[in-house]
């Protein structure tokens, strides 16, 4: 990675080329845009898809080496959008070791600028104040530190540094929900040399700790695990001593938890039987049976998603949209995935054929979309790829998520499924049970 962002930043043989742009009141130093990445990617490293050059930039931006210069999220777009290259003296090969107080550091002077593009995050105002209580004995001695590099500097110069030190740390600290690529780094390996230091997570902060004897759990008759049982593990001493980092976990990963426990097979045992460790094939037939079962239908109101990739699913929501005259909206996205999958020898026929079916003028299944996604899609037409139609795509899947899945979700046809009489599996056979009030 580091030899492709050298040669890109190398004016002599032909590099992204870096420039100063005018921004209202003021200049914006040193940027490139994606779009310069993207073509650079492509002309000089032989590559003949677009979506492919923004994958391997993607991945280059996620270890920090090149960043958006007003986002936390390290990721590539073939736009517009301004990167600049991260200084060498962040580069990960240096085998970069951030302590707390660095972070802390960092965050204070953050807070010491008035710029709104400064302002810290919600998530970097959390991380500020349990840091700002974990060294309450030093924070004077960290606050001199940040006002002290903050002075250092001049105006250009900072603003440059200021977004490398960010990205950096977005690296090392990165916004929640996004991938930290220094979990699984190759420069880990060598901590195996040495297994009396051992790292772990607080709050996305790194401490380090001495390794504790091994914990034996007691034997323990094989039953199966409850929601109750699930809850109650949250709030047991033994089980925060033996998996630390579930008490930090945030609430919304939990209720996620809470919500599929019953389809993890390694806390709620399969029914009928795991066919994986029993002659019983029954679950198999089950899953490929076009009467779903009740659990499957419960697991449809979960999100779109769960009905999209069920096959089932998506069989059903076609006939509601069919009923609703809207069906074309399901069929366009079902068409741009298809489009994805497609040999690349096929792709410019299967675009045009999916233009004249949902968007070009007086189309027999015409899509709704706005006027930014229809006009940024007729300029991809003209250069047609597997991801020609991702914005008209994710219109329509925004569109499907708050109005039809909705409605799909209160309809007659989703409860009657929902609320069918329970099946009783005997073996390969099914049952139905006796009907309840």
């Amino acid at each position: 990675i580091e030899d492709i962002i050298t040669r890109m930043q190398d004016d002599k043989t032909g590099g992204v080329p870096i420039r100063t742009v005018k921004s209202f009141l003021s200049k914006i130093p040193s940027v490139v845009t994606g779009s310069d990445i993207v073509q650079w990617l492509m002309k000089n490293l032989s590559i003949e898809d677009a979506g492919e050059a923004i994958h391997l930039g993607s991945l280059i931006a996620a270890q920090g080496y090149v960043f958006p210069i007003s986002d936390h999220v390290l990721t590539l777009k073939d736009d517009g959008t301004f990167y600049r290259f991260q200084a060498p003296y962040f580069w990960p090969s240096n085998c970069w070791e951030p302590e707390n107080t660095d972070y802390a550091i960092y965050l204070c002077k953050r807070t010491m600028q008035n710029k709104a593009r400064l302002e810290l995050a919600d998530y970097e105002a959390e991380n500020l104040a349990r840091l700002q209580r974990a060294f309450a004995r030093k924070w004077e001695f960290i606050f001199m530190q940040a006002e002290a590099q903050v002075k250092k500097k001049d105006k250009t110069e900072r603003k440059i540094l200021d977004s490398q030190e960010r990205a950096f740390w977005d690296v090392h600290r990165p916004v929640p929900g996004c991938v930290n690529t220094t979990e699984m780094d190759i420069r880990k390996c060598r901590r195996m040399k040495n297994p009396q230091k051992v790292k772990k997570s607080v709050y996305g902060v790194t401490e380090e700790s001495q390794p504790q004897s091994p914990v034996h759990l007691p034997s323990q008759p094989v039953r199966k695990t409850t929601k109750e049982d699930f809850r109650k593990q949250h709030s047991n001493p033994f089980f925060l001593l033996c998996f630390p980092l579930l008490f930090f976990l945030p609430a919304s990963l939990i209720a996620y938890t809470e919500q599929y426990v019953e389809y993890d097979p390694f806390i709620t045992p399969a029914e009928p039987s795991n066919p994986w460790i029993s002659d019983d094939a029954a679950l198999w037939d089950i899953e490929m049976s076009k009467e779903p079962s009740q659990q499957r239908v419960k697991r449809w109101g979960f999100s779109m998603d769960e009905v999209l990739k069920d096959p089932v699913g998506r069989d059903q929501f076609l006939r509601f949209l069919e009923s609703e005259f809207s069906s074309e909206n399901l069929r366009f996205w079902l068409a741009v995935q298809d489009l994805k999958k497609q040999p690349l020898q096929d792709v410019t026929t299967r675009v045009e054929e999916i233009w004249q079916e949902f968007l070009a003028p007086g189309a027999q299944s015409a899509i709704n979309l706005d006027s930014h996604s229809y006009e940024k899609t007729s300029q991809n037409v003209k250069d047609p790829g597997r991801y020609t139609y991702e914005d008209a795509q994710e219109h329509i899947y925004k569109l499907m998520k708050s109005d039809s899945y909705a409605r799909f979700l209160r309809s007659n046809a989703y409860q009657d499924l929902l609320l069918a009489k329970k099946k009783v599996y005997v073996g390969k056979d099914m049952l139905p049970s006796p009907s309840t009030s």
